[in-house]
């Protein structure tokens, strides 16, 4: 198994660094912001620039890779990523913050779509499933590593954002001194939520509310831990207590969704979610509660885009399995966009804790929506199912895809490989 992992190691030393500087910024930004005196609604603003960032990212990126080619691209968003992270510490104010914050999630969107594609590129379809689930493991174990480094130095100087920025800066070499060709070119996948919803509502909805209350989560949730008296160390542990049992929980969940209907799975681990939401917001005040119910938290409303997702690709043709997973992708960016801003209006009228009711409001309007589908939809009949990817199913990066693009499917455009002008002579 090792052996299949060496011609793409550098790449996912390159993601580890990447994530791990990201993750470090997850957890600090909110923190610090808090330290500068931040409204809660203006953090909540911050937190939803990154996704909005992101979405521009998705939309974009494409085309910034096929003019410059994919470790140029790399590079240059490296540059700017690591711009944005040195510069909040030299510009306290939210408005700068917000620019920083949109640009981090244009990078960090390219910055995926340069290393998924590769990864497509260079893994054969005998060994797809095993790489790219290594991948999902590099992004969840790096970005765990670097939420709890934000208590390697004092929240109010600026040496976690230098940290965070060395990290990103150190991305950049293994993927540069790589000897592996660069990748095809980047697919131009076409949306599709209209058609969609027609085919997976669950699937499309999931995906939108999930984003909705999982990016507040992941913007505020934070400063909601450090407005119950936690410490740094302990908002660290919490943060990356609910990361990992998101991320355990996502393969059993799966699988068990392959043996019933997934929308009955989603809705038990929502009505899970919502009611460990209430538990936070009511009685989260103690230190071992709210590590305890965190725990929890993450290991039912993390899987939450995984189960939509799964059940959008069982109504899904196999031939445009690409452009239902980059329609799901933009859907979940876009409620992960809005959740922050949310979110914030509640906690400014109810306190810090309040997070977590927001998150059991939204789950809970998800779980009413999926039991009425239930009631006026069939499940999808076993045979006609397919077996849960952990990889595509992953809410991380791009679109990642367990076949190589047909250039000839209509919802997508292969444009021609990146050729670099050729050398002019010197005058």
């Amino acid at each position: 198994m090792v052996k299949n992992l060496r011609p793409i190691a550098s790449l996912l030393l390159g993601v580890a660094l990447l994530l791990a500087g990201t993750g470090l910024q997850f957890t600090l930004l909110p923190l610090r912001g808090a330290a500068e005196g931040f409204s809660s609604f203006e953090l909540g603003a911050v937190g939803s620039f990154y996704y909005v960032g992101f979405v521009g990212g998705c939309l974009t990126g494409p085309y910034l890779i096929l003019r410059a080619g994919h470790i140029r691209a790399f590079g240059a968003l490296v540059a700017l990523a690591v711009v944005a992270a040195l510069a909040y510490p030299l510009a306290g104010v939210v408005p700068a913050w917000l620019m920083f914050r949109l640009l981090s999630g244009f990078c960090m969107a390219g910055l995926y779509l340069v290393i998924e594609s590769w990864l497509n590129d260079r893994t054969s379809n005998d060994r797809r499933g095993f790489v790219m689930s290594a991948y999902v493991f590099v992004n969840f174990s790096a970005f765990t590593v670097g939420q709890l480094m934000v208590t390697l130095y004092p929240i109010g100087g600026s040496e976690n954002f230098i940290v965070a920025a060395m990290l990103a800066s150190l991305a950049i070499v293994p993927v540069a001194l790589t000897r592996s060709v660069q990748p095809a070119p980047v697919t131009i996948v076409r949306f599709r939520p209209v058609e969609l919803y027609r085919a997976a509502p669950v699937g499309l909805v999931g995906s939108l509310m999930v984003g909705i209350a999982n990016g507040a989560f992941w913007g505020l949730g934070p400063l909601s831990a450090a407005g119950n008296g936690m410490s740094v160390e302990k908002v660290a542990v919490f943060m990356s207590t609910a990361t990992v049992a998101g991320a355990l929980a996502q393969y059993p969940v799966g699988r068990l969704s392959d043996r019933m209907d997934r929308r009955m799975v989603l809705l038990a681990l929502l009505i899970g979610a919502a009611l460990v939401g209430v538990l936070l917001w009511m009685f989260a005040k103690q230190g071992w509660l709210l590590l305890t119910f965190g725990l929890l938290f993450g290991a039912l409303a993390l899987p939450g885009y995984s189960l939509a997702a799964a059940h959008a690709y069982d109504k899904t043709p196999n031939g445009e399995m690409v452009r239902t997973a980059a329609t799901l992708l933009l859907v979940n960016a876009l409620g992960a966009a809005s959740g922050p801003l949310l979110a914030s209006f509640l906690m400014d009228w109810l306190g810090p804790r309040a997070l977590f009711l927001f998150t059991a409001v939204i789950e809970a309007l998800l779980a009413v929506y999926v039991f009425y589908r239930t009631k006026v939809m069939a499940p999808v009949a076993a045979p006609d199912k397919t077996e849960f990817d952990l990889a595509a199913t992953a809410p991380i990066g791009a679109v990642v895809t367990g076949t190589t693009p047909d250039p000839d499917d209509p919802s997508m455009v292969v444009p021609e490989p990146y050729q670099p002008e050729p050398a002019r002579d010197a005058l």
